[in-house]
């Protein structure tokens, strides 16, 4: 069984950073979520949020409750500030194992992928959640809440669940994950009514590549997916 932490950064009296009607501990909890809820349909996984809902939780804290749990992995969602543009993410500024290398390597060329943003590199940095964690932790900041360009692609629930399928795919790839068997939906009937046919769209891209990927996904899932 493989224990992964889902860190959804800030919450309660803490909101992070905010700008252009957004707040930070409200961005990571949703993007957070969508993690959890994709990683479901992987087989011997097993999920622990250091929060599922608004409250403030220390940051010893969070690193505590992997650590009693025994985690394999802690990630830690955030959203950025600062005027720039873009991703990183970061690991701990000290010693590290050969695996947090690995994994952050991992997990970052895929998220990049996923959002198709500027790329700011892997770095490292003495953040509590990274230092005193005892297992391999990276901390992920996912573009800038005060960059307005930034901050229209954060309003987009459809950008945002970009944004978690990057975290997931990166996390599959990094620990060798398998799908469940049963976890393909039976194929969805299609309705036909007065000769009309309905379908419903499910994201919209500039980059080809972004909605190729996410065509598989669907199709892997059960679903009949056109890229129009």
């Amino acid at each position: 069984m493989t224990k992964i932490v889902l860190d959804a950064g800030h919450g309660g009296t803490d909101s992070g950073a905010v700008g252009n009607g957004l707040r930070e501990k409200d961005l990571t909890l949703n993007i957070v979520k969508k993690i959890g809820d994709m990683l479901k349909d992987y087989e011997g996984v097993e999920i622990i949020y250091t929060r599922t809902d608004d409250r403030f939780i220390e940051l010893s804290e969070r690193a505590a409750i992997a650590n009693r749990a025994g985690a394999d992995f802690f990630l830690s969602v955030h959203i950025n500030a600062g005027g720039g543009t873009g991703f990183e993410s970061y690991i701990y500024n000290g010693n590290v194992s050969s695996a947090t290398i690995a994994y952050q390597n991992v997990i970052h060329a895929e998220i990049v992928k996923a959002i198709n943003v500027t790329d700011r590199g892997k770095k490292r940095a003495n953040y509590a959640v990274l230092r005193e964690t005892k297992m391999p932790a990276i901390l992920i900041e996912n573009l800038f809440i005060d960059n307005a360009n930034d901050a229209a692609k954060l309003k987009s629930e459809q950008f945002l669940q970009q944004i978690a399928y990057g975290h997931v795919q990166g996390i599959v790839k990094a620990f060798g994950l398998k799908k469940k068997v049963n976890s393909t939906p039976s194929q969805p009937q299609q309705k036909v009514s007065d000769g009309k046919l309905y379908r419903v769209q499910v994201g919209a891209f500039s980059d080809r590549k972004n909605a190729e990927r996410l065509a598989e996904e669907l199709k892997k899932k059960g679903y009949p997916a056109i890229i129009v």
